[in-house]
């Protein structure tokens, strides 16, 4: 069957590409951005505590984390298109679920399925499937792909509309509904590795030499470093813990962001737009650093990112004392920055340890960053619930911010061995 395939004159990576920006962006807007949107109506309607409502989001990172690597290592093997198509079907059941319930555990429970569903329809998947697909171009490849998660701020007012039409339960069904009609369909465009389909990497037509003319600090050919080596290596440890600190930071604005702004007297509607342009803000920190990550220094570019964020969490703390003003400049460094780092974790992870085992490694970082996406959340729902305000959580964070910047600016490559290139 595959000896029939005629490769189309378009590439078709650029079409797994343009799948994923739809997966990317109805998915991560109903449930990665789309949260904030029904955090207050939840407490209003509930009686929870802010540290309460936020252990779902705990809890979604939690299983995301847990099943990283094993979607990673299943993508390797499977491919991705039954991945997202049986992930999508979890994730419209938890939706449902989330609807109807009743209780504090019912709500956990149904978290804990929709990060089931999430985690073989996001990230890890999708950006494995672009990886497999492009070398030379991964980085604005990824961009693109990720741009889908940006593109995911437009459903927040959508949600918000809907949750002003109907209340938080029938918005949720009618969320679920359309994990079915609008993913499902997609994952049927997702093919595995090139080569299986008669393309080269990139769409070349033939595979790309080793050329002097590249930067230094690529190599020359095509890693194929092993999982267990790479769990080995110090370049895994600080690219996993600089990530973790951005996972941290951002699930835990992107929860936070319309209860924060609530709290220092931003009206709900236009906490909503902010809501939504931190994510469209992140599209051309996606795209330019996704570009200028194929041309430069990945660690220095991704170090540049951070220094964006650091600053954009300045300005959110000081804007209650300094004026709404700074929310401006808050959305394009912190949107940007955000978007920049985001695009770029999955080439630096590509150049440092090749595409054979992307799937795997890639899988085993996001789980580690995980941990991020567990703490945040609750923490910053901790210290609203205990202090009354956000602003001191904010500043903690762009420390930590500085302290990525500092984790990733010089990491070593990893050296093959006969082991790397047997995929141990």
């Amino acid at each position: 069957m595959l000896s029939n395939w005629k490769p189309s004159r378009i590439y078709y990576g650029w079409w797994i590409v343009g799948a994923s920006v739809l997966v990317a962006m109805y998915a991560g807007g109903v449930v990665f951005y789309g949260f904030t949107a029904i955090f207050e109506p939840i407490a209003n309607d509930m009686g929870w505590s802010y540290a309460q409502i936020s252990l779902a989001a705990s809890l979604r990172g939690l299983e995301l984390g847990l099943l990283a690597p094993l979607t990673g290592i299943l993508t390797d093997r499977l491919g991705p298109r039954r991945l997202i198509f049986s992930g999508a079907l979890i994730t419209a059941v938890g939706l449902f679920l989330l609807s109807r319930t009743t209780s504090l555990a019912m709500f956990y429970g149904a978290f804990a399925l929709i990060a089931v569903g999430m985690s073989a329809t996001t990230l890890t998947v999708l950006m494995t499937a672009v990886a497999n697909w492009f070398r030379l171009r991964v980085s604005i490849a990824s961009g693109i792909a990720n741009s889908g998660f940006g593109l995911a701020g437009l459903l927040v007012p959508v949600i918000v509309k809907l949750l002003e039409i109907y209340d938080w339960r029938m918005t949720m069904a009618i969320l679920a509904a359309g994990m079915l009609i609008v993913v499902t369909p997609l994952s049927l465009v997702f093919r595995h590795r090139p080569e299986q389909y008669g393309y080269q990497l990139d769409g070349l037509k033939e595979a790309p030499a080793p050329s002097t003319a590249r930067i230094t600090t690529r190599p020359p050919t095509e890693l194929k470093i092993g999982l267990v080596q790479a769990l080995k290596s110090i370049a895994f440890w600080r690219i996993a813990a600089t990530y973790m600190v951005h996972v941290t930071i951002i699930s835990s604005i992107i929860t936070h962001i319309m209860p924060y702004l609530s709290s220092i007297g931003i009206a709900r509607t236009r906490a909503g737009l902010v809501a939504m342009a931190i994510p469209l803000m992140s599209i051309g920190g996606r795209l330019g650093f996704g570009w200028l990550a194929d041309k430069r220094d990945r660690r220095r570019v991704i170090a540049g990112t951070f220094g964006m964020v650091t600053l954009g969490l300045l300005c959110l703390a000081y804007a209650p004392n300094a004026g709404f003003w700074l929310l401006i400049p808050f959305l394009f460094l912190f949107g940007t920055g955000y978007g920049g780092s985001t695009t770029v974790r999955p080439s630096i992870v590509s150049e440092y340890f090749g595409r054979s085992n992307f799937g795997s490694i890639f899988g085993f970082i996001v789980g580690i960053n995980a941990l991020g996406g567990i703490a945040g959340p609750w923490l910053a729902g901790w210290v609203y619930d205990t202090w009354g305000s956000y602003q001191g959580i904010w500043l903690t964070y762009t420390g930590l911010a500085v302290v990525a910047m500092l984790l990733i600016f010089n990491i070593s490559r990893v050296k093959m061995t006969r082991e790397s290139e047997s995929g141990v």
